[in-house]
């Protein structure tokens, strides 16, 4: 009965006091939080299993000689200092059996054992709150991960709006600049067509005048036949001898003075152009009839005297002054004085070629008086120097194969109205020509410099010139300001140079608009040049050492490509890319590619839909697919006039019919003959 009473009394004891104590000693929170307790694990359905018996629940109780624990463990120093103030207690600990069962035994715990478990509820309580700090930290890292991760996903959009409003700013920009080159090519093609139809109105004029020339010599020598006829009949009738000259055009003292002047026999019938002219044929038949005569080999009509290879050493004394044309070539004539022309001051074309004239022999005032002077040629005489004070209505200028070395800032002085000049063959070079001496030719569109020294393209060329050939010089290179005065050019030829790849500037004639003609045979390149001019039509690049046609080389022209020749070079089989002809095949008229090392037909002939000539001759070629030259799924009208593939390794018989249904005509195919393997 005793120890029942005990043990009520230290079970209330317990039940009242522990609870107190725990919850006076157990340190703050430093977070001013309550502390977090772990979950009970309940079943599936949220609530404790049934039939399911509870643990024994134990009070510890220490007993007074029980030793504290350092300061730092205040629950433990609250529970134990409580603990000893209870009296009248009979044991250290009493176990009190849970009510659910409290028959139970319940056995009492060491000291030793409360030591532990307290240092596992410490422990527990320490990990708790470091597992709690170390989730907190997580959270705190995946929250800065997940912002910088909505940073970046924001970079990256706003990089992609940027993105796109500079490309759509690129392709507005792009837009309006097609819509310009669009008006530029349509204002450049009006200008051409006028230029075209002025141009065949000249030429017709020129056609229609050189024609009604003809028809005017024709009729005289007409008449000089009759006259020869009724000469001989009066010879034949008096029985003298009679030598019939041409007239005194040279002023000579006739031969026999008192001979009467020979009757101008009247045409059966004369035209309204014939009829016009009779007059000035009349004059000129008079001055035939004074009995002087011309050399042998000198021709007179009414508006053209010639004189080719009539062993002339001097300048013939003219007067006749309807006189249009004069041509002294192939004679002897070293000098024209002063006032040679006088007696001719309506001459419109001389030609003094094949002489010996020197710069010494032309006098100062040799060409004075000739207003309406058009043409003047000089060719293979002795020249050193330009000839003075020509006449400033001078249109056309040729003094090739001279000996020309100097030409100075003053040489083309008042020859604004000079719109062709040819200087080929002669010693000048950039360092001999003044820049300055082009400065007056406003006009000039022609230029042709061929066969001298030159090693760069010359300085100070005009801006209006349309034409340039630099052919057979010595030039190396081209730099970027070679073109910079002349952007207005269309043909430019440089073949027979020394120039390669490496030594052309990319930007020489990059933005040039209307350039369409480039010459570049016989150099010394090894590839097709890059950064060629965008309106570029016809290239040239026969004899020189390319080996390859890079890809999209041709992409950038507008429209494109026509004209390629490719001829006497070394490309072979890996010379030409799948992209070599990118940009040309809707434009490509003529392309040759014969005397080169290919061993196939290049790929994206096929796809040429404007084709007309294609020469693939004297090649390795082996064989021919239905593929290689027309498209076997093009249904159109064929384009290809002729092609050339002989002179390769081609077996005939294994070409199937196919091959060639792009062609025109069978016979436009030139197959045979072919090189034994």
């Amino acid at each position: 009965m005793r120890w029942w009473l005990v043990g009520v009394g230290l079970w209330l004891t317990v039940v009242l006091v522990v609870p107190d104590v725990q919850a006076g000693g157990r340190p703050p929170n430093p977070q001013g939080e309550e502390g977090h307790r772990g979950k009970r694990k309940r079943d599936g359905k949220g609530r404790t299993r049934e039939g399911r018996s509870r643990p024994l629940k134990i009070r510890l109780v220490p007993g007074p000689n029980i030793l504290e624990k350092p300061a730092a463990n205040q629950g433990s120093s609250g529970f134990l200092k409580v603990y000893r103030s209870t009296k009248d207690q009979q044991s250290s600990y009493s176990v009190i059996p849970v009510p659910n069962d409290p028959s139970e035994a319940v056995v009492p715990l060491t000291q030793e054992e409360i030591q532990k478990i307290l240092w596992r509820e410490e422990v527990e309580h320490r990990e708790e709150e470091e597992r709690l700090r170390k989730k907190d930290e997580a959270r705190r890292k995946r929250r800065k991960e997940r912002k910088e991760q909505e940073e970046i996903q924001r970079k990256i959009v706003e990089g992609k709006r940027r993105k796109e409003e500079e490309a759509l700013r690129l392709q507005v920009e792009k837009e309006e600049e097609w819509r310009k080159q669009i008006e530029e090519a349509e204002e450049r093609r009006r200008q051409e067509e006028q230029i075209q139809r002025e141009e065949e109105e000249r030429k017709n004029k020129e056609k229609e005048a050189l024609e009604k020339e003809r028809k005017l010599k024709e009729e005289m020598r007409k008449q000089d036949e009759i006259q020869r006829i009724e000469a001989e009949e009066r010879q034949s009738e008096a029985e003298e001898k009679e030598v019939w000259l041409r007239g005194d055009v040279f002023q000579m003292t006739p031969k026999e003075p008192d001979l009467l002047p020979v009757p101008i026999p009247i045409p059966p019938a004369l035209t309204e152009e014939q009829e016009e002219t009779e007059l000035g044929e009349e004059n000129l038949m008079t001055r035939r009839s004074g009995g002087a005569g011309l050399p042998l080999g000198c021709d007179i009509s009414d508006v053209t005297l010639t004189c080719e290879n009539a062993q002339l050493r001097h300048f013939p004394p003219l007067s006749i002054s309807e006189l249009k044309s004069l041509s002294l070539e192939g004679n002897n004539i070293t000098n024209i004085p002063a006032g040679a022309f006088n007696g001719i001051p309506n001459l419109e074309w001389i030609n003094l070629k094949k002489n010996k004239l020197t710069s010494a022999g032309i006098d100062a005032n040799s060409f004075k008086g000739l207003k309406m002077l058009r043409r003047l040629y000089l060719d293979e005489n002795l020249l050193d120097t330009m000839p003075p004070d020509l006449p400033p209505t001078l249109q056309e200028l040729k003094i090739n194969e001279n000996k020309l070395s100097r030409i100075d800032e003053n040489s083309f002085q008042d020859l604004s109205s000079l719109v062709i000049l040819e200087l080929e063959g002669n010693m000048l070079s950039e360092g001999n020509v003044d820049p300055k001496a082009f400065t007056p030719l406003i006009e000039l569109s022609y230029l042709r410099l061929g066969r001298n020294h030159f090693r760069m393209v010359p300085q100070g060329l005009p801006r209006s010139l349309l034409e340039l050939y630099l052919e057979n010089n010595l030039i190396e290179e081209i730099s970027e300001t070679a073109f910079n005065q002349t952007s207005n050019l269309n043909v430019v030829s440089l073949r027979h140079n020394k120039l390669d790849e490496t030594m052309i500037a990319p930007m020489a004639w990059f933005n040039h608009r209307n350039l369409e003609s480039i010459d570049l045979s016989h150099n010394k390149l090894h590839l097709v040049p890059s950064f060629l001019p965008k309106s570029l039509v016809h290239l040239v690049l026969v004899g020189n050492r390319i080996e390859r046609i890079p890809g999209f080389v041709f992409a950038h022209m507008d429209p494109g490509l026509e004209y390629l020749y490719l001829s006497f070079n070394k490309l072979d089989g890996e010379g030409v890319e799948p992209e070599s002809f990118f940009g040309v095949y809707h434009t490509m008229t003529e392309m040759c590619l014969d005397h080169n090392q290919l061993i196939h037909v290049p790929v994206g002939i096929s796809e040429m839909t404007n084709l007309h000539f294609l020469r693939l001759d004297n090649n390795q070629i082996r064989s021919i697919s239905d593929e290689s030259i027309c498209d076997p799924n093009h249904s159109g009208e064929a384009t290809l006039v002729g092609v050339r593939i002989e002179n390769n390794y081609i077996d005939p018989q294994k070409v199937s019919p196919t091959a060639f249904s792009c062609v025109r005509s069978a016979s436009s195919v030139v197959l045979k003959p072919q090189k034994t393997k």
